[in-house]
């Protein structure tokens, strides 16, 4: 009863001091700016700093690892994102979401294919259909860029085994990276979150084809892939607030219900307008519920990987 009502008083009392929130991506890319607009909302409803730490490295596994082996005291908590729902499939890391207290799903968005306007115009590509027709035509010579190992090299491969394609795989680097790769030339095609290319196609340099969604993503002019060639690929991106395993669940639901209260805010949600983000929130059980589902989902694009490439 003593460590019950020491339990209940530290949830009550907490915040006390400012909180470290791990982002297991660069600066600059959409993650980064969604969790830094995320954490402005949160210090002024908390009281306390929430300060964004970027680890990188390994295809996002240093920081997912960083989020799960901090200490469970409610003063580390990070964003996970897509890509832990595949490294175990991958043998990337033994890490699941099984590793972590999710407080909260904050928002989803789907992946989109742009393409780099000047090599496009010289190949005769007006929309997505004649692009599927053209990299048919060309097997093996359209470069489209990824990270080894992310969600988006999946989703590549699973374009290629459903749309009957080959393309020249190119591991550049997170979604910031892509993006400068595919504005200097160095690639034809992307697959990111459209957030991390939105300002050079509407400068001209690049060209959004399609999306990866059930259906159109408001505002963007680009039909979903599926409904324009067939190729039923989709990929929901998303974002989980987590505590590392063991944190007190009353601090747990705590910060949740923050969040939920945040989630809506002018701030937040101006900065996922601007990635084409939608805030879609999942707090506590259904948030873990929506991680086991993601993490047997991707099971199944690693397989077809493996299947297709031998692994």
């Amino acid at each position: 009863l003593v460590m019950s009502l020491a339990t209940v008083a530290s949830a009550a009392e907490y915040p006390t001091k400012g909180i470290s929130v791990i982002c297991p991506w660069g600066a600059g890319g959409g993650t980064d700016a969604c969790l830094r607009a995320f954490c402005e909302a949160l210090n002024k409803q908390l009281g306390v700093t929430l300060t964004v730490d970027n680890l990188t490295g390994a295809s996002g596994v240093t920081g997912h690892e960083a989020i799960a082996d901090a200490d469970p005291d409610g003063y580390t908590m990070g964003m996970i994102t897509f890509e832990l729902a595949g490294y175990k499939a991958q043998e990337m890391s033994d890490y699941t979401y099984e590793n972590y207290d999710a407080i909260c799903r904050v928002n989803t968005d789907a992946a989109a294919i742009t393409v780099n306007t000047e090599w496009a115009a010289a190949n005769g590509i007006t929309d997505v259909a004649t692009f599927v027709e053209y990299c048919k035509a060309h097997p093996g010579e359209v470069s489209i860029a990824t990270e080894t190992g992310a969600s988006t090299h999946m989703l590549i491969v699973d374009m290629e085994n459903k749309g009957g394609l080959e393309f020249n795989i190119v591991s550049v680097g997170g979604g910031a990276d892509r993006a400068a790769a595919l504005l200097g030339g160095d690639v034809d095609v992307n697959v990111s979150v459209y957030g991390s290319c939105a300002s050079y196609v509407e400068s001209g340099d690049m060209r959004c084809l399609a999306v990866l969604a059930d259906e159109p993503v408001e505002g963007l002019d680009a039909p979903t892939l599926k409904d324009a060639t067939g190729i039923d690929t989709v990929w929901t991106h998303f974002y989980i607030v987590a505590f590392p395993k063991g944190t007190d669940p009353a601090i747990v639901e705590k910060m949740g219900k923050a969040i939920e209260k945040d989630a809506y805010t002018d701030n937040y949600t101006s900065v996922l307008s601007n990635y084409f983000f939608k805030p879609d929130v999942k707090t506590g059980q259904d948030a873990m519920d929506f991680l086991a589902e993601q993490q047997a989902y991707f099971q199944s694009l690693v397989d077809q990987y493996n299947e297709r490439y031998g692994a």
